[in-house]
Parts: structure tokens; C-alpha cells; sequence
């Protein structure tokens, strides 16, 4: 219990920290990179758009970076395909810096708060459970970063990580480059099925891999 509750105090600071970078420098980003003005920038620098744009995804994990928005606004420039496939890219990448970060400079933190034991038992359920909240934090503020963070903490395993990243992002990406390119207000149906499809794909890939590794110990047996 103990463990738990240093664990969720870690998540909570971790919380605490991106949302001060929205306090301080939020509002200028929001002003900035609203989606009318990123449209109009992104339009006036078309060629390498999609690198900026990746780069701005990427720093998503340290600075208020409107997401969503600039995913909107690769929608309206480039198209569904084409910004929807950049949009995840970027923001993919900002996990994977987020878990790699936590995962080879945070192992002596976590092992200041944790036994072994606790953090084994921290990995397993992490393992377990952990991909259904990367994938719904894909879609929510600050929460992307101090699920993928935390993820890395763990460690949860790469593979399944990256599975839950990339059920959790494409949706996401694609839902808000379609949003962009329609000009259409945000249709809660599709937002809906950018969470539910992806978790309803979590516990069959979790289901599978687990099936696989079942037998791999029985034929090592």
C-alpha cells in the first residue's frame, strides 16, 4: 500500500510539472498555434510542414504543445493520410522519448522509493493493466507524458508499450487530421470509438502475446 501510494505521488508530481509549462507558457502556445494560425504557417512552409510539426509533437513531452490542434492543422494542409501519418509519427515519438528517458535514467530513482520486489510487482501490473491507460491518455492532456514516464519507470516491456502507443495514437491522429481537413467541429462519436476500438483491441493482443508466452514455457519446460 505504501509502495502504491509513492508510486501515484510520483504520477501526481509528474503531473504537477507539465501542468506548470501550461500555466506559464499556455497561453502564448494556445495564441500562437491556434489552429487558424497553425493552418496558415503550416500552409506557408508546405515542404517541410510535416517536419515541424513532428518536432513540435515530439516536444510535446516538456512544452504545452496544442496537440490535437496541430494534428488538426496537418489535416487541412496535407490531407487525412498524409497528416494523420505525420501527426502519429510526432506524437509517437514524444512517447518513446518520454519511456526511454524514464527507463534508463529513472532506474535509480524508482529504486530509491522501491524494493525489488515492489518494482517487480509494479512491472507485472504495469504489463497488465498499464496499456489500457496509455491508450486512453493518448486522447487527454498532460496525461500522455506521465503515462509514458511512468511506463518507463516500470519498466513496462518495449513491445507492449509500443503496442499501446500506437493503438492509443493512430485513432487519435487520424480522428483529428479528418476533424482538420473537414473543418468540422469535434463529433463526439469519434471520439468515442478513438478510445473504445483501440481498448477493445488491448486485451487481444495482451491475450495473445500471453498465449505465446504460456507456450514457450511449457515447450522450454
Amino acid at each position: 500500500m505504501k509502495f502504491a501510494l509513492r508510486i501515484l505521488g510520483v504520477a501526481v508530481a509528474l503531473a504537477l510539472v507539465f501542468a506548470v509549462t501550461f500555466a506559464i507558457w499556455g497561453e502564448a502556445f494556445g495564441v500562437i498555434f491556434s489552429q487558424a494560425e497553425c493552418v496558415a504557417w503550416f500552409r506557408s512552409i508546405r515542404p517541410v510542414a510535416w517536419l515541424v510539426a513532428m518536432g513540435l509533437l515530439a516536444s510535446d513531452l516538456v512544452l504545452p504543445v496544442p496537440a490535437t490542434g496541430v494534428m488538426a492543422a496537418l489535416g487541412s494542409v496535407y490531407g487525412v493520410c498524409v497528416g494523420a501519418a505525420v501527426g502519429a509519427a510526432g506524437s509517437a515519438l514524444s512517447a518513446l522519448i518520454g519511456y526511454g528517458l524514464a527507463r534508463f535514467a529513472g532506474e535509480r530513482a524508482i529504486g530509491r522509493i522501491a524494493s525489488p520486489e515492489e518494482i517487480e510487482r509494479f512491472r507485472r501490473f504495469f504489463n497488465r493493466w498499464g496499456g489500457g491507460g496509455v491508450i486512453v491518455s493518448r486522447l487527454l492532456p498532460i496525461l500522455p507524458e506521465v503515462m509514458s514516464v511512468l511506463a518507463g519507470l516500470a519498466p513496462m516491456k518495449f513491445g507492449r508499450f509500443l503496442v499501446a502507443v500506437l493503438l492509443g495514437t493512430i485513432p487519435t491522429a487520424v480522428l483529428f487530421a479528418w476533424i482538420g481537413h473537414a473543418s468540422a467541429e469535434r463529433p463526439w462519436y469519434g471520439i468515442v470509438l478513438a478510445v473504445v476500438v483501440p481498448l477493445l483491441l488491448w486485451p487481444v493482443f495482451v491475450w495473445f502475446v500471453g498465449g505465446k508466452g504460456r507456450s514457450a514455457d511449457g515447450a522450454g519446460a
